[in-house]
């Protein structure tokens, strides 16, 4: 097989592989990445300029994974694209969030590459978009050769796939993001464990070692523990999440605490793109059952509307639990002016329930000590840190044992590391050198190509 990794900066971002099997040509993931802007988000697709493409291939909905699709579509037109079920119900209503986000960053910031897409050209190409169900193989005859590939549950969120392929009687597995342990929302992964000629593994999580008595349960347990203490004496919680997923799993771990009179009294804020993809997840669990959430829990929850044009470093007008987004508190998003707002009082919580960028304002503040300065530069806000600062170990992805287990137990011939940070990819490279010493390791350089 050949691979080149499209994504430009590596790590974590704009997640895109280009890959030849024999004479067929296709892509997994055609991404964005969150910390650059205009086409440096993007994959770099000069390597596909004379490739005929026979398939694109989308493992879920996250814009690291699909935030540049339009454009991998618009250079090659007429190529069809597959994804699950429920990523085919969500993927429009993502990019056209993306392509109102990157108009308003035009006027903002002035990044006049912005929009990379236009909304009409997400409505001319989503009849190239193919649903395939779970667990249900399917031959692919491109123009010269033919595949059969399989998607089969992923956790992670609603939709997520891993991706087997199989060629000439050779195997190639690609995990994509992986889960697992159940979530609230969504079933755990269900991966086959058998022998892969090839593994093509994410490796998020390399450089977090988790506690020996770690447990979700007991980390949403100290939740909504920090949620009630925080409420009892008069502040509010804010709790950013990634619209997609993480949005609809705090909101039925909230529900479940209400419905056990685990929860204090008090009310509940979200809006925003998270809000309307609470209506495609009720609609997924009608038509799919593949995943748990109905409008019911924002319903009991009593759920309201974030109040819009809240003051950036003011008190918020009521007291509540605030599940806003950005999860990783990015610039001018609800979760950054409602933090500038709390980080001064001392009443106040901020739960962080999933990954954050170092870089970003959500890892600064997961690396701030009270008493610290802290510029909201965005907001033009400096306040000293006064509330409470905590990280839940809520992740959507894979613990790095469990995934280094998943290796071990399809024994590939070759295995590719991907979707991670230099230092998470290291520790799988070692670990991986010693217990499966006759595996040829990979850890692509970006752009180059490679037979694997």
């Amino acid at each position: 097989m050949k691979l080149i990794d499209l994504n430009r900066d590596g790590g974590i971002g704009a997640n895109s592989l280009y890959c030849q099997l024999g004479d067929f040509h296709f892509v997994i993931d055609s991404g964005l990445h969150p910390k650059q802007v205009g086409r440096q988000a993007a994959p770099d697709l000069t390597p596909l300029r004379d490739v005929d493409l026979d398939l694109i291939i989308i493992t879920h909905c996250h814009l690291d994974h699909i935030g540049s699709l339009p454009i991998l579509m618009r250079e090659h037109p007429g190529v069809p694209v597959v994804t699950t079920q429920p990523s085919r119900m969500i993927i429009d209503r993502m990019l056209h969030n993306s392509a109102n986000v990157m108009v308003r960053e035009r006027e903002e910031k002035g990044v006049m590459d912005y929009p990379l897409f236009t909304h009409e050209e997400i409505d001319r190409l989503m009849p190239r978009l193919h649903a395939h169900g779970f667990n249900n193989p399917k031959k692919f005859s491109g123009k010269r050769d033919e595949i059969e590939f399989t998607f089969y549950p992923a956790g992670h969120i609603v939709g997520a796939a891993g991706v087997e392929i199989v060629h000439k009687h050779r195997r190639i597995f690609f995990t994509g993001d992986v889960l697992f342990e159940a979530q609230r929302t969504i079933n755990p992964a269900k991966f086959p464990r058998t022998h892969a000629d090839t593994l093509v593994m994410e490796t998020t999580r390399g450089a977090t070692e988790r506690p020996a008595d770690h447990s979700r349960l007991r980390e949403v347990t100290r939740l909504i523990d920090t949620i009630n203490e925080t409420l009892q004496r008069d502040g509010s919680v804010l709790i950013p999440v990634f619209a997609l997923g993480r949005m609809q799993e705090i909101l039925a771990v909230l529900h479940d605490a209400k419905k056990f009179g685990k929860l204090v009294e008090s009310p509940i804020f979200a809006s925003g793109l998270g809000m309307d993809l609470c209506d495609y997840f009720d609609e997924i669990a009608k038509k799919t059952g593949q995943v748990h959430f109905t409008r019911t829990i924002l319903k009991d929850l009593g759920v309201r509307k974030t109040p819009r044009d809240l003051p950036p470093g003011k008190q918020p007008p009521m007291q509540g639990i605030y599940v806003v987004s950005s999860g990783m508190v990015v610039d001018n998003t609800p979760s950054y002016v409602l933090a500038s707002a709390l980080a001064g009082n001392s009443k106040n919580s901020i739960c962080f329930v999933g990954y954050c960028d170092p870089d970003t304002a959500g890892g600064r503040l997961l690396a701030a000590k009270k008493g610290d300065e802290f510029l909201f530069e965005a907001a033009n806000v400096k306040t000293k840190i006064r509330c409470d600062i905590e990280r839940f170990d809520l992740s959507g992805h894979a613990d790095r044992e469990e995934l280094l287990r998943f290796a071990i137990d399809t024994n590939p011939r070759s295995l590719v590391v991907t979707h991670g940070d230099p230092p998470a990819r290291a520790w799988f490279m070692q670990q991986l050198a010693e217990k499966l010493p006759k595996t040829k390791l990979l850890d692509p350089t970006p752009l180059q190509e490679y037979r694997v």
